[in-house]
């Protein structure tokens, strides 16, 4: 079983191509779906206008993955009318995919959190608050933290807490190489858009 991680990216582009990345997002989670391959959203960054995303990261598991990355990774172009601005002569649109492997980034160490318990807050009554069932994990390579109080249990809150640092920490490494990827593209753009992984005709509406 293999995981990767994906991140569609609008570089520095206009609204319409934050409009594609939320459309190559959807487009990619249903093909996945037909292949058998589990997508999980890890982070979605909106952008100005409702429907529209800067970037969206994304978790792939599955066995058939090589293939389903190949006909994605690398710039899409989305050739359509602009729906936000009726006479724009512009009808190409591109976006960036960038995918790794989850393997090639930092392993993920359990003991490299430090967990503490703490009083939960909110609703629940005195009991929530006489008991320390919240716990506090921070990763202190990074000094990235989550915070789970969702149960009453304990030993519970911990396993939430864990999983919830696991992939924040994915996204925290995985976003210092899109960084260097992302500028990559943007000096690299002409090259890149003038040959795309992927054209895709049809309305952004």
């Amino acid at each position: 079983m293999k995981k990767m991680m994906i991140q569609i990216t609008s570089g520095k582009g206009p609204a319409e191509c934050c409009r594609v990345v939320a459309l190559v997002q959807s487009l990619i989670m249903k093909q996945a779906k037909q292949q058998g391959i589990k997508i999980d959203v890890l982070e979605n960054k909106a952008g100005e206008l409702n429907g529209t995303l800067l970037s969206a990261t994304m978790m792939a598991v599955g066995i058939k993955l090589d293939a389903f990355i190949k006909e994605w990774a690398g710039t899409i172009q989305w050739i359509a009318q602009s729906p936000y601005r009726k006479y724009h002569k512009r009808k190409n649109w591109f976006v960036g995919v960038v995918v790794f492997d989850v393997k090639e980034l930092m392993q993920w160490n359990a003991k490299d959190v430090k967990l503490e318990t703490c009083r939960s807050s909110g609703p629940g009554g005195q009991h929530v608050n006489k008991v320390e069932t919240a716990v506090r994990g921070t990763h202190l390579p990074s000094g990235l933290q989550v915070m789970a109080m969702d149960t009453r249990s304990q030993l519970e809150n911990k396993k939430l807490c864990l999983a919830r640092l696991e992939a924040k920490i994915l996204i925290w490494q995985t976003a210092q190489l899109i960084e260097q990827q992302q500028s990559q593209w943007q000096e690299h753009n002409a090259l890149e858009r003038g040959n795309p992984v992927k054209i895709i005709k049809a309305e952004l509406f």
